[in-house]
This record gives C-alpha cells, sequence and structure tokens, in this order.
C-alpha cells in the first residue's frame, strides 16, 4: 500500500511541474522587420539595398594612403636623423620625445608652407603641371630635400603607370552608374568625380610622361617651348589624385597625413619611440588637427607666395649628407 500511494504521489508531483512549466513559458514571435530573407539566418548584404556604395573617391583613398604603396619614402628620414644627431646631448629637462614632437610641428609646417600650395595650383591647373614641377624645383634650394621629392615623384609616376592608370582606374563610367544608385550623403565627397577632371589629368600625366622620358642632351628639347620635367613629388601627387576622382580637400590632407607617418616611421627606426607609441601619436586629435589647420591656412595660397617658414629644417636636411654614419638616404 505504501508503495501504491508513493507511486500516486510521484505521478501528481509530474504532473503538477508540467502544468507550471507550461504556464511560464512565453512563446517566441519574430519581428517581421528583422525576420531574415535567407535560409542561413543572415540579415542580407547591405549593398543590396543601397546601404553601402562605395564611391571611386573612396577606393582612390584607401589607395593612396596605404603605407605599402611603392614610393620608396621609407628609405628618407625628412632631415629627421640629421637633427637627431645635432642634438646631441639634449638640453637638460628635454625628454627625446618632446624634441621629436618639435621637430614633427616644424617639419609639417614647413612642407605646408613649401609644397602644398604647389598641390593645390596643380590640381586645380592640371594643364600647367610642366610649369608648377619647373618652378618647384626653382624653389626648392635644399639638394638632400630636392633629391627626395624627384624620386618618390618618379616612383608615384610609375606606379601610375603600371597600376593606376586607365583603365587599371576606376573610370568615370563605372562612377556614373553607381552615383545614379549611392545616397545623398555621398553627394559632397563626389563633387570633383566626373570624366572631363579625370580625361585632363590622365592627359597631362601622359604628356609629362613622355617628356620625362627624353634623353637628357637632346635636340629636340631647344625647339621645346616647355622646360624638361623634373618629376616632383607634390604636383604629381595631386594631379594622380584628381585623375583618380579624389576630392582636393582629401588630397591635400593625405598628402600631409603621409608626411607625418613616414617621419613617425623613421622615428621608430631610429629609436627614437617604439611603434604603439608612434601609431598613438598619428591617431592623436592634436595631430589630425594641426593637419587640418595646415590644409586650411594654405587653402588659398599661390604659389608665388609659397616659401621656407623654417630654414632650419633646410639646414637639418642638407647636412645629413654630411653625417660621419647614417641609416637613410640622402
Amino acid at each position: 500500500m505504501s508503495s501504491a500511494s508513493d507511486q500516486q504521489q510521484l505521478d501528481h508531483g509530474i504532473a503538477d511541474s508540467e502544468s507550471t512549466s507550461e504556464d511560464t513559458t512565453f512563446p517566441i514571435t519574430q519581428n517581421p522587420t528583422t525576420t531574415p530573407s535567407n535560409k542561413s539566418g543572415a540579415l542580407p548584404c547591405p549593398s543590396t539595398d543601397n546601404t553601402l556604395n562605395p564611391t571611386p573617391s573612396l577606393h582612390a583613398l584607401l589607395l593612396l594612403s596605404d603605407s605599402a604603396l611603392p614610393l620608396g619614402s621609407f628609405a628618407f628620414s625628412s632631415g629627421l636623423e640629421s637633427y637627431l644627431a645635432h642634438h646631441k646631448p639634449l638640453a637638460p629637462g628635454t625628454s627625446p620625445l618632446t624634441s621629436f614632437h618639435t621637430f614633427l610641428d616644424l617639419s609639417i609646417a614647413s612642407l605646408a608652407r613649401t609644397a602644398l600650395p604647389y598641390v593645390l595650383a596643380a590640381y586645380r591647373r592640371p594643364e600647367d603641371i610642366i610649369t608648377l614641377d619647373n618652378d618647384f624645383d626653382a624653389s626648392t634650394p635644399c639638394t638632400v630635400a630636392r633629391r627626395a621629392s624627384i624620386a618618390q615623384g618618379r616612383a608615384l609616376l610609375s606606379v601610375w603607370q603600371r597600376s593606376f592608370k586607365p583603365p587599371a582606374t576606376i573610370t568615370s563610367s563605372s562612377s556614373s552608374s553607381s552615383s545614379s544608385s549611392s545616397s545623398s550623403s555621398f553627394s559632397s565627397i563626389t563633387n570633383d568625380n566626373n570624366e572631363k577632371n579625370s580625361a585632363s589629368s590622365t592627359t597631362a600625366l601622359q604628356t609629362f610622361s613622355a617628356l620625362l622620358k627624353l634623353p637628357s642632351p637632346s635636340p629636340s628639347l631647344h625647339s621645346n617651348p616647355h622646360p624638361r620635367p623634373n618629376g616632383h613629388f607634390a604636383p604629381l601627387w595631386s594631379l594622380i589624385s584628381r585623375s583618380m576622382a579624389l576630392p582636393l580637400q582629401q588630397t591635400a590632407y593625405i598628402f600631409l597625413f603621409n608626411h607625418a607617418r613616414s617621419v613617425l616611421s623613421a622615428a621608430v627606426r631610429a629609436g627614437v619611440m617604439g611603434p604603439y607609441q608612434a601609431q598613438g601619436i598619428l591617431a592623436s586629435a592634436g595631430l589630425r588637427e594641426r593637419i587640418a589647420g595646415c590644409v586650411e591656412r594654405e587653402w588659398e595660397r599661390e604659389v608665388e607666395e609659397a616659401g621656407q617658414v623654417c630654414p632650419v629644417v633646410d639646414l637639418w636636411g642638407g647636412r645629413h649628407e654630411v653625417l660621419y654614419s647614417r641609416i637613410f638616404n640622402s
């Protein structure tokens, strides 16, 4: 009797537990606005509903800001190695990091006043690229800086010819098909992306490249109204950015940003700081505001007003080739 009574009590307990669990179970409902449209349960790709539509200028921005762009800038220190050699020992109370920040500020200010006006002018007047290149060469008294500018400029032109030149680069035909479906938020980015800009920039680059390939002493140069180009980095950077539909403001910003990144890279290899510290400076709001301020100040400056505001930067760069030992090219 006792075992039968115990079995009945156990059955009643199980039944009560099942009824309680059924009362507390919440039904699973699906939100019709978030229901996946495929069997795998994944949401549709944003590009299929026009939420994400990369523009040619965004693609060019990623290409030209890539540190792996083969320009050879890693071989130059922009005067940093000479600056470090001429500041040994440091003044009392001055740390190596503080001294480096002084050099970085002066280097950015110097580049912004000497080279940025040529970047802006070449973008606005691509047909004057040969004249601007010649004027930039005449206004660069530092031999070391001149050699570095020509080496990087010709390397950039070679990259454009082998990799970015149409049809390898994004053409305006593809941009017109994408712009028809893009949202209005990209309208400010794509103002300069049109067929006329790309065609005129490509034509100017082809002419420049053809003149650059001429032999140095050539009889044809005497009948050529244009001087033989040198291939300086600043005007060529602007023209290639224009041909790839990068807006002018971003072209100027990336020009200074890449310079700051090269100086920081040189500082890491020279033992001034570690890689994490360098990335922290590169990502800082202070550097971003400094570069943006330089672009704003030089926005309307003509090339006739360009000039060196930090002569000591040229002195440091010029004395680099007389150092007893060095790890960077002169």
